[in-house]
């Protein structure tokens, strides 16, 4: 018998793709935004898709429609709480209950109390667990029937040749087997020069800025030309990476040079630095492209989780 998953805040799949190649079955899927909605509902064909505010969704219509699942998966949206955003509000309980964008964690905890899975699995940055946060949530958690373990993983760890550590929230103690690192060469070093004839999707020439173009062929492996300020540090951008290095963190907004090549790196290319197969086919405008990666949880660690969670399934 299938396990079968439903998929919130389901993005562009990265999530769900893990969870599919370690043999669960995505029986349902919410995703709020238009791009990411295809992108997803092309890569699983098979899977219901609502492409709606998760706001307006009650759990018993996803019931009706696909049965009630064995395990929920899903990384509500992150700006409220990462330090990346200067903007954040300053007490780190008001980005859960007052935020809009923070207050849509507590659906997912609104769908886990209402369907009631054997287990379920939430992904963010560390930043919702900063302050009072973390007692918060397990409070939350705890009043729709669950005790929770935060589960900080960092995903490089696990063979994803790019830099993310993310907290995994779920009833499950997450400590996935590690494997040998991976470099940014490891990952990108077969591809074809984007501006040369080829057939791989998503791996269009892509111009840069020109106050990138100006400076980009003074840069050295790990420089940036453009500084943005987060709310508790200074962030890069237009780093020429490093090829025999763990790519850094790959971020919506994000953008690198190639380690050889005066030009930036081809949605194929991030995608790959996020361990995405190139049979995961992004779709929309170019910069939405690079946002669904960016944005994404990176299959490969999503399938290391699976794999625990596999292990537990039936024991809980």
């Amino acid at each position: 018998m299938n396990v079968r998953v439903l998929d919130l805040f389901a993005g562009a799949g990265g999530f769900g793709l893990g969870f599919r190649q370690a043999g669960f079955e995505i029986v349902g899927a919410v995703e709020a935004w238009k791009y990411p909605a295809e992108t997803y509902r092309k890569n699983f064909p098979g899977t219901e898709l609502w492409e709606r505010d998760i706001q307006k969704i009650d759990a018993v219509e996803v019931e009706k429609k696909v049965g009630r699942p064995d395990i929920i998966i899903g990384g509500p949206p992150c700006e409220a709480y990462t330090v990346a955003n200067a903007r954040r509000e300053k007490e780190p309980i008001d980005r859960l209950y007052k935020d809009p964008r923070g207050r849509l964690t507590l659906h997912f905890i609104r769908f886990v109390g209402d369907l009631q899975p054997e287990a379920f699995v939430m992904e963010n940055v560390l930043g919702i667990i900063e302050g009072d946060l973390k007692e918060a949530l397990r409070y939350e958690f705890g009043r729709v029937g669950y005790e929770v373990k935060f589960n900080v993983l960092e995903a490089s760890v696990y063979g994803v040749p790019s830099k993310r550590t993310r907290v995994f929230i779920s009833p499950i103690r997450i400590r996935p087997k590690g494997e040998k690192r991976k470099t940014v060469w490891d990952a990108i070093g077969d591809l074809p020069d984007p501006r040369d004839a080829h057939d791989i999707p998503n791996h269009a020439y892509k111009p840069m800025p020109r106050r990138v173009e100006k400076v980009v062929h003074r840069l050295r492996w790990g420089q940036a030309p453009v500084y943005f300020k987060g709310a508790k540090r200074v962030h890069q951008n237009y780093i020429r990476l490093h090829p025999f290095r763990t790519a850094p963190t790959v971020m919506g907004a994000s953008r690198f040079v190639h380690p050889f090549s005066d030009r930036l790196l081809t949605v194929r290319e991030n995608a790959r630095l996020m361990s995405f197969p190139d049979s995961h086919v992004f779709y929309g405008p170019v910069e939405q492209q690079y946002n669904q990666v960016g944005e994404a949880v990176p299959p490969k660690l999503a399938f290391k989780i699976a794999e625990v969670v596999k292990g537990k399934v039936g024991e809980l």
